[in-house]
């Protein structure tokens, strides 16, 4: 007797459901997507319980006969595909016919249709897989399908779905992904009967955005402008310095209008981000790719959540590239709005580990720390001629080698116009005045705009950084040579990785050459390198290595170690600095490509305007 049967088609749907319909988001996924390739202008989502008691899908789009209602509800019955060919061009959001016989047989479902041209439409009920009626329709144009008790008919499913909050949540986010996705689309979304969202068509995609997460959100974005790179064209909106979530519900990126996950595009948001974002944050973003639908397959994933590139290097570069850029172009200070750093993700310093100042005054010894909450006012009519800023100086270690010297450029007076041969920076930092000191650590300044404060170690942090890593672009990292070498034995496929880039890591300081069959002999490491397990170190960058998929840059890989060496380096909490000193360090902090945020994520400047300080004391309604 043959032990292989061919399932029942009722179990066979049932078991392709298990793939396609997870919760109630997805079928609204699926729904949707069906809705806006049918032309829809105005979608209404509503649910019940979460969606599992009722999910109905109102659309204004093209409509179906009885005909094509009837076999649309049969497996495998697209009008989205034609040829294999097809296939590998997928230009719509639905395309294997799996999804309304998939929903249909494990709840109780209705479908109602009708084309604009024809007198009378079709509905259609089937509970559990099994047809119940077909008869005519008299509703308006468009398509209404009804999904109710989501799986009646299969307990062991239904017991795995969660609490009516966690799956509505689930049902807002994808929700959101659609409607930012189609901002020339209306959408309406009710929960339990009452509208939780009514958006309008929108003229552009910062008007959806704004409609969706608020005016403080959408004021805080960088645009990122619209170009065309290597067949790849990029456009969007993307969190500046400072605004940052710890989960991934606001990094949104969508491949020719489907929103989708990739690993290419995630590495390369973070390699775009890789010095502004704190550890264990994730950037917001709405990023949109357009590409050939032949460079990538979308037909990976039941879900359709991930797509595979041919060439996922060419991606991450341009992502990189597109997010890198608009990050330097933008310079507005981070706002003081709670929303844009977390605290529980500031790494943690060293900066109150030392017991002694690291830096020193050249011209000047060090005088007594000023008392708490001291304040250094400076009189414009005082200091009409400053004397020339001093130059801070790390305290000289043997282990670091690079350059980090803060090199500060002659200091207008306050105040005053700057010369016409003056840079961008120091036009920049004179619109700065310094009013005092807070806590020996944070440097008070006003600007026309109102209030900014300045933490001087995230702030010298960024300035060493960046002379550290342009240093190691032009001449790599210096390498100590080890008294005993490091013998490294790793398996075939990262001595694979290790060979692809022995380049990248000689420019990192680490000499590193074969030594048998997936053996290297290390025989120098970085000069500033400082751990007691070079080993563990070393499948740090390993590591590093997979995470970059493919030849990596010897500049990606040090900028960690070169944020770990500055943040021991750059000046801390109780360091008094002179007046002069300050000013010369905010003039060369506006010389960095990223002023606004330290190696590690943080804020160097937050900008507190005078709207704002009126709210507090009462002088303007808030609103």
């Amino acid at each position: 007797m043959s032990k292989i049967r061919i399932l029942p088609d009722a179990l066979a749907s049932q078991v392709a459901a298990g793939e396609v319909v997870e919760r109630p988001a997805a079928v609204i996924r699926e729904l949707v997507e069906n809705s806006l390739d049918a032309g829809a202008k105005h979608v209404e989502v509503h649910v019940q319980r979460g969606g599992a008691a009722l999910i109905r899908i109102v659309d204004d789009g093209g409509g179906m006969d009885r005909e094509d209602a009837l076999l649309c509800i049969e497996r495998h019955a697209t009008s989205k595909i034609r040829t294999k060919e097809d296939l590998a061009a997928i230009q719509t959001f639905g395309f294997r016919g799996e999804a309304l016989p998939s929903i249909a047989s494990v709840a109780r479902f209705r479908l109602a249709t009708r084309e604009a041209s024809a007198l009378s439409g079709t509905e259609i009920e089937i509970h559990g897989g099994k047809m119940q009626h077909v008869r005519d329709y008299g509703g308006a144009p468009g398509t209404v399908i009804e999904v109710r008790s989501l799986f009646f008919n299969v307990p062991a499913r239904r017991k795995f779905l969660r609490t009516e909050n966690t799956e509505y949540s689930h049902v807002e986010q994808q929700f959101r992904l659609h409607a930012i996705a189609n901002p020339h689309v209306a959408f309406t979304l009710t929960r339990d009967g009452d509208v939780m969202f009514h958006l309008p068509a929108a003229n552009n995609m910062l008007e959806r955005i704004r409609s969706l997460s608020g005016d403080e959100l959408a004021g805080r974005l960088i645009e990122v402008e619209r170009e065309e790179r290597r067949g790849i064209t990029i456009h969007g909106f993307i969190g500046g310095a400072g605004l940052s979530r710890s989960t991934k519900q606001f990094q949104l990126t969508f491949l020719n209008g489907r929103p989708i996950e990739s690993p290419s595009i995630h590495y390369g948001l973070r390699e775009g981000y890789h010095t502004v974002l704190m550890k264990g944050q994730n950037p917001v973003t709405f990023l949109f790719l357009e590409m050939d639908p032949h460079a990538f397959d979308v037909n990976v994933h039941p879900a359709k959540k991930e797509v595979r590139f041919h060439d996922g290097h060419t991606v991450r570069e341009v992502v990189a590239a597109a997010v890198s850029n608009a990050l330097a172009a933008s310079r507005t200070l981070p706002t003081g709005h709670p929303s844009g750093f977390s605290r529980q993700a500031v790494p943690t310093t060293p900066e109150t580990e030392s017991p002694t100042p690291p830096l020193q005054l050249r011209s000047q010894a060090p005088s007594p720390p000023p008392p708490a909450q001291t304040f250094l006012p400076i009189d414009s009519r005082q200091h009409q001629a400053p004397p020339p800023p001093q130059r801070l100086t790390p305290t000289p270690r043997p282990v670091v080698q690079a350059p980090t010297t803060i090199s500060p450029a002659p200091k207008s007076p306050p105040h005053t116009q700057p010369p016409p041969d003056s840079s961008p920076a120091e036009s920049e930092a004179d619109s700065f005045r310094i009013i005092g000191v807070l806590h020996h650590l944070y440097v008070l300044m006003e600007n026309k705009e109102g209030l900014v404060l300045m933490d001087q170690h995230a702030a010298h942090e960024r300035v060493m950084f960046e002379q550290m890593r342009r240093a190691m672009e032009e001449g790599g990292v210096p390498s100590q040579r080890l008294l005993i070498p490091i013998t490294l034995q790793v398996s075939p496929q990262d001595a694979d990785l290790i060979n692809r880039n022995i380049e990248a890591l000689s420019r990192l300081g680490i000499e590193a050459e074969p030594f048998g069959p997936n053996i290297f002999k290390v025989e120098a490491l970085p000069t500033f390198l400082k751990t007691d397990d070079p080993m563990e170190w070393l499948d740090q960058v390993i590591e590093e290595l997979k995470g970059m998929s493919g030849k990596a840059s010897s500049l990606r890989l040090g900028e960690d170690m070169i944020a770990t060496t500055v943040c021991r380096h750059a000046v801390k909490a109780n360091d008094p600095l002179s007046i002069p000193e300050l000013t010369a360090l905010l003039k060369d902090l506006f010389l960095c490509e990223m002023p606004y945020c330290c190696p590690h994520g943080r804020p160097t400047l937050i900008q507190i305007t005078a709207g704002e300080l009126e709210k507090k004391f009462g002088r303007r309604t808030p609103g």
